[in-house]
């Protein structure tokens, strides 16, 4: 899950800065050009961490896709609407049919990005989950200040994440300068929020009181600030490496101080989710491990080799979308 997210990131992002980042229509082929070899592979790791999610943790599956249904329908909706947007966006000259396809994409870029922050940060503070493993609250019990403030800090991150992205993939150097002066204001106010969302994350989780998931958490606001700098002193490379470090050290820090927990109940501790109380059976968890051992190294063997095979920058050259 750590690695999708950095994976998908970089995708949301350069979705969400679609309308703001280019102005012309070539412009904003070009930068669709940039993820278009990836983006579908990147999306299959969160659907596969899904699918991996019901074979594993059946009652944990069960009870997040009912307490999110609606959360988990909009991400859903998105998905598809931002898939079809990338097929469909060039497939008319009408300025009018793909100036809506590139609000769509926003869309579909955007609400994922937020609602991923919203879920996280829910499973760690807690839901309304009862003696059964069921959720009894509503959508709107899931939306709290801390858990809005989560989603905003997500979205800023992915989108700070996909302008650090673009800067490595462009081959148009005043755009690539355009680039990072966008991303160092992205980057400056996601900061600003991060702290807020740190804060926060101390009063409402017992996060800080996990050394290990503490350490990763200073480590990403660690990382965060030295990609901030990275980019605007040109280092794109190593901004967007850090960049991916900071969404990966967020990630792991919420799960390690979930740990041995999946989804914190707020009604009662004790009723919690675990990775005890809600597994499959042990030899289901075998054979999934089994499996995961034998795929799991050629999926990461091809993936990295579409990387290496489409690493080249892009220009105006390079238009398929």
């Amino acid at each position: 899950m750590p690695v999708s997210f950095s994976f998908e990131g970089f995708d949301y992002g350069v979705g969400i800065l679609l309308p703001f980042a280019a102005r012309s229509d070539t412009d904003r082929r070009i930068l669709l050009q940039t993820i278009a070899p990836v983006w579908d592979g990147n999306e299959v790791w969160m659907i596969t961490a899904g699918g991996a999610l019901f074979a594993a943790f059946p009652h944990v599956y069960a009870t997040m896709f009912s307490g999110f249904y609606l959360a988990l329908f909009l991400l859903l909706l998105a998905l598809i609407v931002r898939g079809a947007g990338f097929e469909f966006r060039s497939k008319r000259e009408s300025t009018c049919w793909r100036s809506c396809w590139d609000w769509l994409i926003f869309f579909g870029s955007a609400v994922p990005a937020l609602l991923w922050g919203v879920v996280v940060t829910n499973l760690l503070q807690g839901m309304r989950i009862n003696d059964q493993m069921i959720y009894t609250g509503t959508f709107f019990d899931l939306l709290t200040p801390y858990t809005l403030i989560g989603g905003l800090t997500f979205f800023l991150v992915f989108t700070f994440h996909g302008a650090s992205f673009l800067t490595l993939r462009l081959d148009q150097p005043e755009k690539v300068a355009g680039l990072r002066r966008m991303a160092k204001k992205i980057g400056l106010t996601a900061a600003l929020v991060f702290v807020l969302f740190m804060s926060m994350t101390a009063t409402s989780t017992d996060l800080f009181g996990k050394p290990l998931a503490t350490i990763l958490f200073l480590a990403a606001a660690a990382s965060f600030l030295a990609a901030i700098a990275a980019i605007a002193g040109k280092k794109d490379g190593t901004g967007f490496i850090l960049s991916s470090l900071a969404i990966v050290s967020t990630t792991a820090a919420f799960f390690s101080a979930l740990f041995p927990r999946l989804i914190v109940s707020s009604l009662n501790p004790d009723w919690s989710l675990t990775i005890y109380n809600s597994s499959s059976s042990a030899y289901t968890l075998q054979i999934m491990t089994i499996a995961a051992f034998c795929i799991l190294p050629v999926v990461l063997v091809y993936q990295g080799w579409t990387y290496w095979i489409f690493r080249k920058r892009i220009n105006e050259k390079h238009l398929e979308y």
